[in-house]
């Protein structure tokens, strides 16, 4: 102990020291460089950070999740004033990241920005002790809304930060001295993940959420250093392979009113050396009648783009080269009017619809045909969205709020989209209540136990008890190859997971459907009484029937439905549900 003490006074005297130096305090310019900055590079990345999910499966989205997260807080900061102080910057950053959180690692992402934004208040300009307290607020936050916290994740790479951040300030007065310690800190604790998490070592990765944390606070080093990444102003389209720069600047005047694009296919036998045939001279003419032209000759065909107000010249102009083909006109102008008008509705307050009923139900789904299905079983308002697509909390929250009832019941109906659903719950001015639903049998479940003639805390707790009592299968397939739980796992293998874990590998789809239902009915505690099954979009008719009739001569007179779900990556969705 007194060791101790003479180590913390001696890093008291060397920050005395430095009382005397000057150095630049994080401003408010800084940290929405530093934000925005993080926003770019996190886009950039999210691929590889998305490869990083430990299963193989098609629906690796943690990338994706914590990249929007941030979008949303950077188009936030885009219009806010260089001047404004930290502590307001801060704010704006964690209300954004917080409204547009998707996933788990979208949450606990905005929950870190969230400290930030209660360390720096009413701050014009942090130093090491406000960038110390502002992570471990944050980090604080985060632990606290994961109900069981593991080591070797997120979690850990941020608190691992937010400890270094703090013996820093001990013996610096410089933020972004302090800052690159975080960062060192946050990339030797992602390098450990893996012995933490028994299940990232045998996939050979870190944990994709930290990777995601630490890209995060690298580009925001790069920031405070006075090197923040650009938002590209004229940010490149592809369009049927051709490549187009286009103006995103919503203030620039639109001089012509219709994108037109088309794609000229050349006959054969067509000398296309003529000089008539130039191409050069349809770009001349197209930049007499418009802007934007772009003109590229490939062979047989040449693409164009051409932005007008006479798109029916553009063509008549094309049709003397050849026959036309992928041809669109977009009415720019009506374009823009949309976009301010939903940028307009996103920005404004969402206000509740004043109740008609007492219980009113709010689905996550993805597929006409579930979607149809929470319908019937009467969901008010679907919020489109699944393992890979996370609607955020403010998603989920304009959902509870159009819904014309007192208490509105939430289904998330995936593990990934629960925090999300839990934070529109916490913003909401409205009694939600959310059923944690890991799959979309779970949500089907809970909805047919609901009881319009019971009270809340009984439907709550039998739509529960339902939920659980649900053994959920999926089939999909491999995405790329990797090693897993002793399993060698290739590119395209067919992949059957029960109850969210990957149970086997196989190679035919209705081989794995018919085998996993089995594995799902001996699981399950007591008899089954009936089984769903969702086929996808990538299964025909035909061999859904296969399928069930296999599943009907063999499974001994249980009730076997099956639904067309039309749902993307899992080739089959399946339920097994015992007697209640």
């Amino acid at each position: 102990m007194r060791r101790l003490k003479k180590f913390f006074a001696s890093c008291l005297l060397f920050s005395s020291f430095h009382k005397g130096m000057i150095y630049i305090l994080i401003s408010g310019k800084m940290l929405k460089e530093a934000i925005i900055s993080a926003s770019l590079a996190l886009t950039d990345m999210k691929k590889q950070v998305d490869e990083l999910n430990v299963y193989p499966v098609p629906d690796g989205d943690t990338g994706t999740n914590m990249s929007l997260t941030l979008t949303n807080a950077m188009n936030e900061l885009k219009s806010m004033d260089d001047n404004a102080g930290v502590g307001e910057v801060a704010a704006r950053a964690a209300s954004a990241m917080l409204r547009g959180a998707r996933g788990n690692s979208g949450v606990i992402t905005s929950l870190l920005f969230r400290g930030f934004s209660k360390g720096l208040k009413d701050k014009e300009k942090a130093g090491c002790e406000d960038m110390a307290a502002a992570l471990e607020i944050g980090v604080e936050a985060a632990y606290k809304a994961v109900m069981k916290p593991a080591e070797g994740t997120i979690l850990t790479v941020a608190r691992l930060g937010a400890e270094k951040a703090r013996q820093s300030s001990f013996v610096t007065n410089d933020p972004v001295a302090q800052w690159s310690d975080v960062c060192t800190a946050a990339k030797a604790a992602l390098a450990k993940t893996p012995e933490q998490l028994p299940i990232l070592k045998k996939a050979g990765v870190v944990d994709a959420g930290g990777k995601g944390l630490v890209i995060i606070f690298e580009e925001m080093l790069h920031a405070f250093r006075g090197e923040p990444r650009t938002v590209p102003s004229t940010p490149k389209v592809i369009s049927d392979g051709a490549v187009f720069t286009v103006e995103d600047d919503e203030d620039a005047e639109i001089t012509f009113g219709y994108c037109t694009e088309f794609i000229v296919n050349i006959p054969e036998g067509v000398n296309k050396g003529a000089p008539e045939k130039d191409p050069a001279l349809l770009r001349k003419y197209l930049e007499s009648i418009g802007d934007c032209v772009v003109v590229v000759d490939d062979e047989d065909i040449i693409k164009v783009h051409v932005h007008t107000d006479n798109p029916g010249l553009a063509m008549e102009k094309g049709l003397t080269y050849g026959a036309l083909s992928n041809m669109k006109v977009d009415n720019m102008r009506l374009q823009r009017e949309k976009k301010a008008a939903e940028a307009k509705k996103l920005n404004e307050k969402p206000v509740p619809a004043p109740p008609e009923k007492r219980f009113g139900f709010v689905s996550v789904a993805s597929g006409s045909g579930i979607e149809a299905m929470f319908k019937d079983l009467g969901v008010d308002c679907i919020v489109k969205g699944g393992q890979t697509m996370n609607p955020s909390a403010d998603d989920i929250l304009r959902a509870a709020y159009s819904v014309p009832a007192e208490i509105v019941f939430v289904l998330p109906n995936n593990k990934n989209i629960i925090m999300a659903a839990e934070t529109a719950m916490k913003l909401s001015e409205r009694t939600i209540c959310v059923l944690r639903t890991t799959s979309i049998p779970q949500g089907m479940s809970a909805m047919l136990s609901f009881d319009p003639d019971s009270d809340f805390d009984s439907n709550r707790m039998n739509m529960t008890l339902a939920a659980e009592r649900v053994q959920s299968g999926l089939v999909t397939f491999a995405a790329r190859d990797s090693s897993f739980s002793g399993h060698e796992i290739r590119t395209g293998d067919i992949l059957a997971l029960e109850n969210g874990r990957l149970s086997f590998i196989d190679r035919d789809v209705t081989r794995a459907a018919y085998k996993l239902t089995r594995k799902l009915m001996k699981n399950q505690k007591g008899a089954s009484s009936y089984i769903t099954v969702l086929y996808g979009e990538d299964i025909s008719e035909e061999k859904a029937m296969e399928l069930e009739r296999i599943m009907k001569s063999k499974l001994g007179g249980i009730d076997v439905n099956f639904i067309n779900g039309g749902q993307k990556v899992y080739y089959y969705i399946i339920s097994v549900e015992a007697e209640g």
